[in-house]
């Protein structure tokens, strides 16, 4: 018998244009707060902003068939992109008015197997060290007994953001 998902997401386009006009951590309480609408991503997995501070943001997901990969357990790919994203957006936190990022790296240490049977998990990133050009995040991936599913380390690039119209 077949399986359906059926899902929606807002224009990320609104959120993109967000980026630089105030601090990375006003943006993500914006997002946090429902103000600007968080990434189509998050819709497509299943995966949500939890809580964010400046170094610091977590995200939180329940497990389902539907992160499944062909033996049965999630997905390296979905532990990766919450993995990326609670390191990338500790990075965002930290970021001055008119400054974006890119992910240089990411490098993923799986160490435990997740199952719809795991419950739900949190990724919780924070930032290491931070330059004018680069910064160092990490980011681990734990159970709600707070076992170690998977860590994670990503460089990122800071970059200028021009005003929004140029």
């Amino acid at each position: 018998m077949g399986r359906t998902r059926t899902y929606e997401w807002q224009d990320p386009g609104v959120t993109a244009a967000a980026v630089g006009r105030g601090t990375g951590l006003d943006l993500l309480r914006d997002m946090l707060a429902g103000l600007l609408p968080p990434p189509p991503v998050t819709a497509t997995l299943g995966f949500a902003l939890e809580e964010v501070d400046h170094g610091h943001a977590v995200f939180s997901l329940t497990p389902g068939e539907e992160h499944y990969n062909p033996i049965g357990s999630v997905h390296g790919g979905v532990y990766a992109t919450l993995l990326d994203s609670a390191a990338g957006c500790a990075v965002q936190s930290v970021l001055p008015a008119g400054t974006g990022y890119t992910s240089l790296d990411l490098s993923v240490k799986f160490l435990r197997r997740m199952t719809v049977d795991t419950g739900p998990v949190r990724a919780v990133g924070r930032v290491v060290s931070s330059t004018r050009r680069t910064a160092l995040a990490e980011a681990t991936l734990v159970d709600e007994k707070e076992r170690l599913l998977a860590h994670a380390t990503s460089s990122c690039l800071l970059f200028p953001v021009p005003p929004a119209g140029a």
